[in-house]
């Protein structure tokens, strides 16, 4: 008798028909969100749609007032506070404009989580930072440094660095190109997909910036109105067939999405 195939493995990440709402006002209506294991989904938007409460729940920063929260196939929605941090040894982060620590060193800030939260000894947690820099393009003679001492493109590689110095299994990215001109951006992004497929980790990100979308996305999903209202291969987004998609890839001010002068 022939065997039935293996069921196939569960999404690293799920958002199950989360809703969100803050005084009265309703931000995300019943979001479906999957991304299988080692692949990138794109979420882009206008401003106020909705994207960093999508990002926040996803990290359980927030718990969704409807709906499931799922990790590797488990119900992570309202675990202990204790379950809570030890999930988020899974995590990485790139903050929206780096979000370094002014006071601390680059490789400081670099090794922040091994130190403080993995209890890395020092020495170790400094050549593991040095590491996670030289990966990302920074030469060690720029661990010393402070974060005003450095540009906006080399706080966002710090950032990066940061992110995946604990080697995560899934990594968020906030509107990783704030702030840069094209050219640095395009090397963040760049560097984004280079560090992704090194770690062989998921990636989710947030971003109104297309350019960026497109680099760094297998997928991309468009959320409007606290809704998904398209998501495909991040090829198909300028061929979506779909009003919200069309109009904001082509920056139209007429269109299904309203905007308020």
């Amino acid at each position: 008798m022939t065997k039935p195939p293996p069921a196939p493995p569960p999404p690293k990440l799920e958002l199950r028909k989360v809703s969100k709402a803050f005084e009265g006002r309703t931000v995300l209506r019943s979001v479906d969100l999957a991304v299988p294991a080692g692949r990138s989904l794109v979420v882009i938007g206008a401003s106020g749609q909705g994207k960093s409460v999508t990002l926040k729940i996803a990290i359980g920063l927030l718990r969704p007032d409807g709906g499931q929260v799922f990790l590797d196939g488990k119900d992570t929605t309202r675990i202990s506070r204790g379950k809570r941090l030890r999930q988020a040894e899974q995590f990485g982060m790139l903050f929206q404009g780096a979000a370094l620590f002014d006071s601390l060193s680059v490789w400081r800030n670099v090794a922040f989580r091994l130190i403080n939260a993995d209890r890395v000894p020092y020495a170790e947690a400094r050549e593991r930072a040095i590491e996670a820099m030289r990966s990302v393009g920074l030469a060690p003679d720029v661990a010393k440094l402070f974060p005003d001492e450095i540009s906006g493109g080399m706080r966002k590689r710090v950032g990066l660095a940061r992110a995946i110095v604990a080697h995560p299994e899934i990594m968020f990215f906030d509107e990783p190109t704030t702030g840069l001109d094209p050219i640095t951006a395009d090397v963040i992004n760049n560097l984004i997909v280079e560090q992704v497929k090194r770690l062989g980790c998921t990636a989710v990100s947030i971003t109104h910036d297309l350019a960026s979308a497109r680099k760094i996305g297998d997928e991309i999903a468009m959320l409007h109105g606290g809704r998904i209202v398209w998501r495909g291969p991040a090829a198909d987004i300028d061929n979506s067939g779909n009003a919200y998609v069309d109009q904001f890839v082509n920056g139209r001010s007429t269109g299904p999405i309203r905007v308020d002068a």
